[in-house]
């Protein structure tokens, strides 16, 4: 087991790196679907494009402005597709709003093809993050390192933030009962608008990290790490962010385990195979509740 573990060192801290990005994009599904019960297909492009902002604004601005500005950039695209999209579909079946949802992703898709078009683009490099680091007799990225423990502090304040804050208490008011929390006078549109913001913003913080490992960016790129936090969100217990971040963790691990022994090949395969075999198990994921319908 011992030799197993150094052997295969780079692989395993591979595989917490990645969990840990896929657990960012997560947290974005499994709070749009806790509140709004939609799963917001656009989330994989919003990832993708804050790559794309990422490469035009380094070519022009200093890292220290085009760092913030792609941020920035991202929770607002967020926030616009939200109100563009979404708000106006409120009171719509939610069929309606589902099919507004995978609209915007083609959209965004579509849109990136054409700006550039269709050409894979050099991710920057960032100082620090970019460099090399040996760990016992492994040589990985500083961003290996870094992600797990960025993960886990942004989950952190999330939760800190949803406890003990008043637009906190809001958005769990709403998860619990949409109808009953605007009826008590919450603002609605602004806990979702606050929660498309901030799934956006940890977007971005988990593109600045797969693609400062991954590097080449292009209009795709994003469709299989945004599915595979979709898997990982349902894997764990959709609308559970603990659940979210327990689940991309083990499905970022398990698929860098598989290629260690040799099965690329069947590394996304299994993602999909182990959602599969948990949810015959448990439907509500691994720490998913129950829900329990009104007639």
């Amino acid at each position: 087991m011992l030799d197993f573990f150094h052997t295969n060192l780079p692989y395993i801290l591979g595989g917490i790196s990645v969990g840990g990005q896929y657990a960012l994009i997560a947290i974005g599904y499994t709070m749009v679907y806790g509140i709004l019960r939609l799963i917001n297909f656009a989330h994989g492009d919003i990832f993708t494009v804050s790559g794309f902002v990422m490469v035009y604004l380094s070519a022009t601005m200093p890292l220290y402005i085009s760092l913030p500005m792609t941020v920035i950039i991202t929770v607002f695209l967020g926030y616009a597709i939200e109100r563009i999209a979404y708000k106006p579909l409120r009171d719509a079946p939610r069929m309606s709003i589902m099919i507004s949802a995978i609209g915007v992703s083609y959209l965004l898709q579509n849109m990136m093809w054409y700006v550039t078009g269709g050409l894979a683009k050099q991710y920057p490099t960032i100082p620090f993050i970019s460099s090399s680091v040996t760990i016992f007799n492994a040589t990985t990225k500083m961003v290996t390192i870094i992600t797990p423990f960025l993960t886990l502090l942004l989950v952190f304040l999330l939760v800190r933030l949803i406890k003990h804050t008043k637009i906190g208490m809001a958005m769990r008011a709403v998860s619990k009962d949409f109808e009953t929390a605007k009826l008590m006078g919450i603002k609605i549109d602004q806990v979702i608008s606050v929660t498309f913001i901030i799934g956006s913003f940890l977007a971005a913080i988990g593109s600045i990290l797969y693609f400062t490992n991954y590097t080449a960016v292009t209009p795709t790129v994003g469709a299989m790490p945004g599915l595979k936090a979709f898997v990982a969100a349902v894997f764990g217990g959709i609308g559970s962010i603990p659940g979210a971040v327990i689940g991309a963790f083990i499905i970022g691990i398990a698929e860098n385990i598989l290629k260690a022994v040799g099965l690329t090949t069947f590394s996304d395969a299994f993602t999909f195979a182990l959602l599969i075999i948990v949810l015959i198990f448990k439907p509500t994921g691994l720490f998913g509740e129950a829900a329990n319908e009104k007639v």
